[in-house]
């Protein structure tokens, strides 16, 4: 009797352990906003999608038409996050913002400015 009970704990702890290790998954689909010396980045369409799993982030984005690009970092104070990217050519996107219950937000920024609200999918 000992024996099953102990089991059965097990595989339930193993169970509620694997629910909570589920990511959270958010998502900004949006036209790009100019930079200085750039007239067409109100013409491109970026999709982000963010991945939090404990404090580690990873996303990916993709620019309609472009391969799709990833960057990874760890949520930082208040849920902050920052880190860069790479892009086609050698350049870079700042990609910074926040993920927080309701409020999370999220920034590319270089050869054009994506931002929005991120929204849990």
């Amino acid at each position: 009797m000992f024996r099953t009970l102990g089991a059965v704990t097990t595989v339930l702890t193993l169970a509620a352990g694997a629910a909570y290790a589920e990511p959270v998954l958010y998502t900004w689909t949006g036209m790009g906003k100019n930079v200085l010396g750039t007239t067409k980045c109100n013409t491109y369409q970026m999709t982000i999608d963010v991945s939090v799993e404990g404090d580690v982030v990873k996303g990916r984005f993709q620019q309609s038409g472009r391969p799709e690009r990833t960057f990874e970092t760890t949520l930082g104070r208040n849920g902050a996050i920052k880190t860069a990217a790479v892009v086609g050519g050698g350049g870079m996107m700042d990609v910074v913002g926040q993920i927080k219950d309701g409020d999370s937000k999220i920034k590319l920024d270089g050869y054009c400015v994506f931002e929005g609200k991120l929204t849990k999918k």
